[in-house]
């Protein structure tokens, strides 16, 4: 998979002959494609690429899909902006398994947001992708003050010979649906099950459970005192996390490795009464090594229980060895 971070500079290089090409006779490759933010790469998303890519062997050209960097909501309203559910190079990763042969990453900044719709379209799906085919929801608009929409591109398709489908929201299982009938994969119904520490419907919604990315810092090592060590993930806090809780799932390390792990999020009640923040700490299931300093990512599978408070250390102990073996019996097995 190709991935294009400036669409201008590759449209700018091969009309000055930086490429290395002779730019008298260059025209973009051309592609079906679709334009999104595509927070959470979940089964709606998948079924619009799945289209992209019918799409693009029917015609005999490239399949293509366009994101934006970062969120657009987070620079035109940021206190309105939603919790992410997969960073950048998380994306691309989803991306990259679903036979996209070309993504194109838009830079959101200021002046992206005051271009029109009509000057995104020429520059990005015409200049860049040479678009014959352009697969998005209903309801998506775009440019200046959200004024592009589906009949501004079907217009400029008629005028400029590529196709236009606008697609439904579907339900898991890729049957369209109307909108608010409760069924419909969005990226908010996911952020929804995930502040209610449902990860099960967020895994359903998704296609796969929810992972959470961080970096394993130092914490108090009270985990460590009472015979439960903990990696403590220290993770942006514009990502969704799930609410608070003990999870079964997964601690995969930068090699790969997978870990069955119990994973509190919460305050730690039993040893705080008024902490600021939730934390998120992954127990490894049978694992001892040093993971300090390092990248990790953490899967949540199911909910084991809500967060509570313990009355003492022994009280807790016994708790946390009941939420191991649970979170060890569930994980059995699985691939």
């Amino acid at each position: 998979m190709e991935v294009i971070r400036d669409p201008q500079d590759r449209v700018d290089r091969y009309r000055t002959g930086r490429s290395g090409d002779d730019d008298r006779f260059w025209q973009p490759e051309p592609h079906a494609l679709t334009i999104g933010v595509f927070d959470g790469v979940h089964l709606g998303h998948q079924a619009v690429i799945d289209r992209v890519r019918a799409a693009a062997v029917r015609l005999g050209v490239k399949s293509a899909l366009v994101t934006f960097d970062p969120h657009p909501a987070e620079l035109l309203r940021p206190e309105l902006a939603p919790l992410l559910l997969t960073g950048l190079e998380h994306k691309l990763e989803l991306l990259e398994q679903h036979g996209l042969d070309t993504v194109v990453v838009v830079r959101f900044d200021r002046d992206r947001a005051a271009e029109s719709a009509e000057s995104f379209v020429h520059s990005v799906l015409l200049d860049c992708l040479g678009a014959k085919s352009v697969i998005v929801g209903r309801d998506f608009h775009f440019g200046k003050g959200r004024l592009g929409n589906l009949a501004l591109l079907t217009e400029m398709g008629r005028v400029n010979d590529f196709e236009v489908d606008g697609q439904p929201l579907v339900d898991r299982s890729g049957v369209p649906t109307a909108d608010g009938a409760g069924r419909s994969v969005s990226s908010t119904a996911i952020r929804a099950a995930l502040s209610e520490g449902d990860v099960a419907t967020a895994t359903g919604l998704l296609g796969r459970p929810h992972e959470v990315r961080g970096t394993v810092v130092a914490g108090d090592q009270r985990g460590r005192a009472i015979g439960f060590p903990t990696a403590n993930l220290m993770v942006d806090g514009r990502f969704a996390i799930p609410g608070d809780g003990v999870y079964a799932g997964w601690y995969v390390t930068p090699d790969g490795q997978r870990h069955p792990s119990a994973i509190n999020i919460g305050r730690r009640p039993t040893f705080y009464q008024h902490a600021e923040h939730s934390v998120v700490e992954a127990h490894l299931i049978g694992f001892d090594g040093d993971l300090y300093d390092r990248p990790a990512r953490v899967r949540f599978v199911e909910r084991l229980r809500g967060e509570r408070r313990f009355d003492g250390i022994e009280a807790l102990k016994s708790q946390l060895s009941r939420d191991v073996e649970a979170a060890g019996r569930l994980l059995t097995g699985m691939s």
